[in-house]
């Protein structure tokens, strides 16, 4: 499907950013009483808010693992938040989606240290506009911390993209819809170490390893918004 939108135009696009430009992004920590750790977060036009529970006890029983914990991450987008009303429940994407978010997490967490053990993440998009796999594990990298969870590094995600011929930081809307491909990724800062790495269209190599430092220098920059919320709650938590 073709748009007649035109969304790249003289060194800008559609809303106004700049070629490797971020959206806004807002993250609220602790934002659940009844939860381990939680988070909200805005990115662009995306709403999620993320809940963690354990380290607990895996049950049924037959899904423990006597060396390590295991991660079991829930991905779920609420029916109300897409423009077309969605069915509610998991479908194909989300499943997929939440079974390479637990496998991206569980790369970042101390999972030995919890033999028997599950740690669920419950992620809820309130309000989807693109990118919602990337908002929701940088989402679920800080509701970790909050919950307390021992980890080599708080795991954070950006995409990059092609749109008319142009590679781009972190697709928007319309770019996601009527872009040439989404590269999202998500990193260890700390190492550099890739957690999750997919690929959406088709790009040329130049283009990918174009887009690809894009989306790790994004990864960087979202990391510390990360680390900022963090620390102000911790601050506030000493203020009081």
């Amino acid at each position: 499907m073709k748009s007649d939108i035109k969304l790249f135009e003289n060194g800008k696009r559609l809303d106004g950013r700049k070629p490797d430009e971020l959206r806004n992004i807002k993250i609220e920590t602790g934002v659940l009483h009844r939860a381990e750790g939680s988070c909200y977060l805005e990115w662009g036009g995306n709403k999620v808010i993320v809940a963690v529970y354990g380290p607990r006890e895996a049950i049924p029983r037959h899904t423990q693992n006597p060396l390590r914990a295991i991660v079991n991450a829930r991905y779920n987008m609420a029916a109300f938040s897409v423009d077309d009303r969605k069915r509610p429940g998991p479908d194909r994407r989300s499943r997929e989606i939440s079974k390479v978010i637990s496998e991206a997490l569980g790369h970042a967490i101390f999972l030995e240290r919890f033999p028997r053990a599950s740690i669920d993440v419950n992620i809820e998009v309130l309000e989807a506009e693109a990118g919602t796999r990337c908002a929701g594990l940088t989402a679920a990298g800080v509701a970790l911390v909050d919950a307390g969870i021992p980890m080599r590094d708080i795991p954070v995600a950006c995409a990059a993209g092609k749109i008319e011929g142009q590679v781009v930081l972190d697709l928007g809307k319309e770019e996601d819809n009527f872009g040439s491909a989404d590269l999202p990724i998500a990193i260890s800062p700390r190492t550099g170490e890739i957690l999750l790495l997919q690929m959406d269209g088709h790009m040329t190599g130049d283009e990918f390893n174009t887009a690809l430092d894009m989306a790790i220098k994004g990864c960087h920059t979202v990391s510390e918004i990360q680390k900022k919320a963090i620390t102000e709650k911790y601050q506030k938590t000493e203020g009081d």
